[in-house]
C-alpha cells in the first residue's frame, strides 16, 4: 500500500483527492492548517467510513520540523498547500512569500533526505497571464501579474531547480480553472450561485469579459493522479485544462438561466483587478497530458456546473457561505 501525504488536504482540490486516494487504496496522511478548533476543513464532510481511514495531521507548511514530520514514511507527495486568494496577495504579499515560496522549499529539502518516489508540485495557470498564444501551452511565457502569481512562479522555479540540481521526482502539475463543491466563496462560481440561491436580484461580481477554462474538480484530481504514475513527466511541468473558454458573463447567464432567470448581473468596482493585474484571457492546452497519460475530461461545463449546483442547494452546505459579503 502506497503512503501519500497531501498537503492542503484540508482545502478544496486537497480535500477531493484525499477522499479519492483513500477509496482507491491508499494510505493517506492529510496535513490540514492547525487551527484552535481542531477542525480538518472540507475533509469533516467526507462520509464517515472514509474519514475514519484519513491519518490527519495538523500543521503549517512554513515550518520545517512540520513537514518534516508529515513527511516521515511516504512514498508520494501532492503538495497543494498555499494562498490562494488573488485579491488578498496585494494585501499580504509577505504571507503568500513565506507560505507559497518557503512552503514548497521546504518540501524540496525535506525531500532530498527522504525516500520520496514522486512529488507533485502544484502550480496555477495564473503564472501564463493573459494569453499571448492560444492555446496556451507549458512554453508559454510566465507573467507575474499578481503578488500570488508572482509566488508561485517562483515555486516552481525552485521545483524544478532541485529536479536539475539533485535530482529530486517532481513534477510541476498545473491546473486551469478548476470548480465544484467545496469550493471557497471567493471563487467565481461558488460566487455566482451562493447569491442567486439566496434571492439575491442583483448579482454582483467583478470583470464581466474575462475568460476562463473550467475544469471540473473530479477531472483535475484524476489528472493528478495519472501524472502521479507517469514516470516520463518527471522533471516537466503539464497543464489540466479542458481546451474551452468561456466569459465570466456567459457563465454568470448560464448559472442564472439555471437558477433564477429573472435575476440580472452587475460589476462592482469594488471586485475589480487593477487594470494590469487582470488576467482578460486563459485557455489551456492539455495535449502534453494527453499525450503522456492519456487524460481527457470527461465532464463537460453544463454537467459540472448542474453537479455544482445540486451540492449548493442542500441547505448544510449552503450556509457554509457568506452570500451578502465579498470575500477577498
Amino acid at each position: 500500500m502506497k503512503r501519500v501525504l497531501v498537503t492542503g488536504a484540508d482545502g478544496f482540490i486537497g480535500s477531493h483527492l484525499t477522499e479519492s486516494l483513500v477509496r482507491k487504496g491508499f494510505h493517506v496522511r492529510a496535513l490540514c492548517q492547525y487551527n484552535s478548533f481542531s477542525s480538518p476543513g472540507w475533509i469533516d464532510t467526507i462520509e464517515t467510513k472514509i474519514l475514519s481511514q484519513i491519518e490527519i495531521v495538523f500543521g503549517d507548511i512554513r515550518d520545517r520540523q512540520v513537514v518534516k514530520n508529515a513527511m516521515h514514511n511516504i512514498d508520494i507527495v501532492y503538495h497543494l498547500a498555499a494562498l490562494i486568494a488573488i485579491p488578498f496577495s496585494f494585501i499580504a504579499v509577505e504571507s503568500y512569500v513565506d507560505t507559497n515560496i518557503k512552503g514548497t522549499l521546504n518540501i524540496l529539502e525535506v525531500a532530498r533526505d527522504s525516500n520520496i518516489s514522486r512529488i507533485l508540485v502544484t502550480s496555477t495557470s495564473e503564472v501564463y497571464g493573459t494569453a499571448k498564444l492560444i492555446p496556451i501551452d507549458e512554453t508559454h511565457p510566465r507573467q507575474p501579474q499578481s503578488p500570488y502569481s508572482a509566488t508561485k512562479i517562483a515555486a516552481d522555479a525552485i521545483a524544478e531547480s532541485y529536479h536539475r540540481s539533485f535530482g529530486l521526482p517532481m513534477t510541476i502539475v498545473r491546473p486551469f480553472n478548476t470548480y465544484g463543491p467545496r469550493q471557497s466563496a471567493r471563487a467565481i462560481i461558488p460566487a455566482i450561485i451562493t447569491q442567486l440561491l439566496n434571492g439575491v436580484k442583483e448579482i454582483k461580481l467583478g470583470n464581466l469579459k474575462p475568460t476562463r477554462d473550467l475544469v471540473y474538480v473530479e477531472d483535475t484530481i484524476e489528472g493528478f493522479q495519472r501524472i502521479a504514475i507517469t514516470d516520463s513527466l518527471i522533471g516537466e511541468d503539464v497543464n489540466i485544462a479542458t481546451e474551452r473558454e468561456i466569459s465570466i458573463e456567459e457563465l454568470a447567464k448560464e448559472l442564472v438561466q439555471q437558477i433564477n432567470p429573472s435575476a440580472i448581473v452587475i460589476s462592482e468596482d469594488l471586485r475589480l483587478r487593477p487594470e494590469t493585474s487582470e488576467v482578460y484571457r486563459l485557455l489551456g492546452s492539455a495535449q502534453k497530458l494527453l499525450l503522456h497519460t492519456g487524460w481527457k475530461p470527461e465532464i463537460d461545463l453544463n454537467l459540472g456546473l448542474k453537479k455544482t449546483i445540486d451540492w449548493f442547494k442542500k441547505p448544510y452546505n449552503l450556509t457554509k457561505y457568506k452570500h451578502d459579503k465579498y470575500t477577498i
